[in-house]
């Protein structure tokens, strides 16, 4: 385990921080959830600029970065769905999209070992635009706020499904060639 790997493992921490300040919302720990999903946002960042400096992009790294990223996402997510502010349905083709390209990354390597396909530039832009739709989703807004939230939202529900999309299409072309 390297710095960077560790790094992405704290992100974990944030999340029954989220589900505890979520679970009975105020002002206040809307705030605190807004700040704590934020930092651990930006700790994305952090650990893959750390893992490109110092040299050491591994294939744990590859693996945990996006399925804790997921879990960054899918936490806050599924207590909006109890708070009433997300459908279900939505979060479920965000659900449905992160659990079949998780598997598409995942590939079996010609010794037999196994490669991680690390993150598209699309795949980047998908969580992007999830971590500020939760990140407004979650703030204490004015309602013209929560009506941007809502729109955020469902940009972000656009950009991951066409985003998976996106990263499929070359796969299926690479596997008619073979």
């Amino acid at each position: 385990m390297n710095l960077p790997n560790w790094i992405t493992l704290s992100r974990l921490l944030a999340l029954p921080i989220l589900l505890y300040c979520l679970a009975s919302p105020t002002v206040e720990t809307r705030i605190f959830s807004t700040i704590v999903f934020l930092v651990a946002a930006a700790t994305d960042w952090l650990d893959g600029y750390l893992a490109r400096k110092l040299d050491q992009v591994t294939q744990l790294g590859k693996f945990l970065d996006p399925l804790v990223d997921k879990l960054l996402v899918l936490t806050p997510l599924l207590a909006l769905i109890q708070l009433g502010q997300v459908p279900a349905w939505g979060v479920f083709l965000i659900l449905a999209r992160e659990l079949s390209i998780a598997g598409w990354r995942v590939t079996p390597g010609l010794t037999g070992s196994t490669a991680v396909v690390g993150a598209n530039i699309w795949g980047k832009v998908k969580t992007i635009s999830q971590i500020i739709a939760i990140a407004l989703l979650i703030a204490p807004l004015p309602e013209i706020g929560v009506t941007v939230a809502q729109i955020s939202f469902w940009i972000a529900v656009a950009i991951t499904l066409i985003s998976g999309l996106i990263y499929v299409m070359p796969q299926s072309g690479k596997q008619k060639e073979a």
